[in-house]
């Protein structure tokens, strides 16, 4: 089930080794020596034991062990000799200082839940445990359980969630179980700060998303008025644009109705011209003895045409 094609895409991207993963388990492994100071650790489901290399650079005795051998065999020269096939329901040997199970438990038969939780406090003190509660679509992924599930199982081992470290350098749902005798006041002391320390950080992302949500809308709004009054901007634009279309249309007809009158004027004129002339020519002194000159002339011609 864990082959190459497992490793190639089950993990989001093909889990080699390289840049993305070594960046990753070695801001794990810092935050593990920093905080947790181990001497030596065992990383219970290593697969090509990334943690277990990134450990062992700074300093602390780790190793590991996974079911798919596949994964053991593709281990990395600095992690080989560190790492070996082995299963969470076997018990296992030895005792470390610290035992890290990253994203591994979820693919246990949830009957044999309990059993790994068993084996992995036998091994130490302190559980460093991140398990999904959310990725069910992951094939592999056949007991995703909400985190109080596993808070319950390691209980019963008398090992209880460290509420003063945060483990989210590996995932939000990550967590620390130490082996403990708390008193019963101890404990509803831690639990109820931590709920009231979440449920006031809960109130105040609330808050932080209704004002979120109230700044969208009103972006909306101003977005929704703005594009009205871009509408309504383009459509003067284009009204302007047909008004000054139509003015220089009109101003064009009214050029050509002036040359049209001046044109008129002027055969007026020549018109007038003329006609004055005539009466000039008809009431002249050489024009009237002309026309009685030419008086027995018309006559005749009258008589010769009647």
């Amino acid at each position: 089930m864990y082959g190459h094609w497992y490793f190639e895409s089950a993990c989001g991207l093909p889990y080699h080794d390289n840049d993305h993963w070594r960046s990753f388990f070695g801001g794990v492994a810092d935050s593990i020596v920093r905080l947790l100071g181990p001497g030596t650790v065992l990383d219970a489901g290593c697969a090509k034991g990334f943690l277990v290399a990134a450990l062992r650079e700074r300093g602390v005795v780790a190793s590991g062990f996974d079911l798919s051998e596949v994964a053991i065999a593709d281990a990395s020269a600095a992690a080989r000799p560190y790492v070996r096939t082995g299963s969470l329901l076997d018990p296992i040997e030895g005792r470390f200082d610290l035992v890290t199970c990253i994203e591994v438990i979820e693919h246990l038969d949830p009957a044999d839940a309990s059993t790994a939780v068993a084996n992995l406090c036998a091994a130490s003190d302190r559980v460093l445990l991140s398990s999904t509660p959310h990725d069910l679509h992951e094939a592999t992924h056949v007991n995703v359980q909400p985190p109080e599930r596993w808070s319950q199982l390691f209980a019963a081992h008398g090992f209880f969630r460290d509420f003063h470290h945060d483990a989210g350098y590996i995932a939000p749902w990550a967590s620390l179980y130490r082996r403990s005798e708390p008193s019963v006041t101890d404990l509803v002391l831690d639990y109820d700060r931590a709920w009231w320390r979440l449920r006031a950080e809960t109130v105040e992302q609330r808050r932080a998303l209704l004002e979120l949500q109230t700044q969208c809308e009103t972006m909306q709004q101003q977005g929704s008025a703005a594009g009205e009054m871009a509408a309504e901007s383009t459509r003067l634009r284009q009204e302007l644009l047909r008004l000054r279309d139509m003015v220089m249309g009109q101003e064009a007809e009214l050029g050509t109705a002036r040359g049209r009158a001046a044109e008129l004027q002027a055969e007026l004129n020549r018109a007038v011209g003329a006609a004055e002339r005539l009466h000039a020519v008809l009431s002249s002194h050489s024009w009237r003895m002309m026309w009685a000159l030419g008086r027995p002339v018309r006559a005749l011609r009258v008589r010769r045409h009647g």
